[in-house]
């Protein structure tokens, strides 16, 4: 059972403790739960496709704009300088290796955060605070099979194809910003072919599968953690969003660490 979220007592600092521990504790026993229903296929296939609609691809036009712009600006600084120093050749392989390993997975899960996870949290909310999961319970559905699994599924298998749409949109961005600045396509993509291979873009899709898992639970936790009316779903899609933001950038320091360890030490 999910315990709303400012029903604890103390003093603020004992408050934060408890709040954290309840969070992390709460959201580990969300997952294994959906975990558990996903391998006992326990979920509507129907629900999931719906949900993967909404979660993923009606995110992809933020996630075009957004990579385009950030592989543009990033093309605009990094071909300039390269250039004026005798390293053009070097342009395409550095953002292609940029994109692939940290922003095109970045971008992927802050815009599905931003979207998707607030959306998620605001549902469930209000679902709660109208008392329609308790109604399911009283009904003797299981509000995890019912409407967690759905929305973890769904986040989980469209985070890759985000990733690999934003790593698209990026690169599209950054050559034609790097061929306004002295760097011919032909150049830039030698470039990709020679620094960039295939193990980085799936090191990047492994981010994303954990990005999908970060947001779709903590989404799923805050919205179900939600009391007070309709100020307290405010409250928990705000942390939702937040809360998943800085958690995509904790992981991805410790996923950097572990999956490009190796591989940075050996270039």
């Amino acid at each position: 059972m999910i315990v709303a979220s400012g029903s604890r007592t103390g003093t603020p600092l004992v408050q934060t403790i408890q709040n954290g521990l309840l969070f992390v504790g709460e959201t580990t026993v969300l997952v294994f739960q959906a975990a558990r229903c996903i391998v006992r296929g326990r979920f509507n296939l129907r629900d999931v496709v719906s949900q993967m609609a909404a979660i993923g691809v009606d995110a992809i036009p933020i996630i075009v704009v957004t990579a385009v712009s950030t592989g543009g600006v990033l093309a605009f600084y990094t071909s300039g300088v390269f250039v004026r120093f005798g390293a053009g050749v070097f342009v395409g392989g550095t953002l292609a290796l940029s994109f692939l390993l940290e922003l095109g997975p970045l971008l992927a899960g802050i815009m599905v955060a931003a979207r998707s996870g607030a959306a998620i949290s605001a549902e469930l909310g209000s679902m709660v605070v109208t008392e329609q999961v308790d109604a399911l319970r009283s009904l003797a559905v299981s509000p995890v099979q019912y409407l967690v699994v759905p929305r973890v599924l769904a986040c989980v298998l469209m985070l890759p194809v985000c990733g690999l749409v934003s790593d698209v949109a990026g690169l599209g961005g950054s050559i034609l910003m790097a061929a306004g600045n002295g760097v011919p396509p032909a150049a830039y993509m030698d470039s990709v072919r020679t620094m960039a291979t295939e193990t980085d873009l799936l090191k990047g899709l492994i981010k994303t599968l954990w990005f999908g898992l970060t947001i779709s639970a903590v989404s799923c936790r805050q919205g179900l953690a939600t009391s007070r009316g309709a100020a307290g779903v405010g409250r928990s899609t705000t942390s939702s969003v937040v809360l998943c933001v800085v958690l995509i950038f904790v992981s991805d320091f410790f996923l950097a660490q572990l999956l490009m360890g190796a591989s940075v030490a050996g270039r």
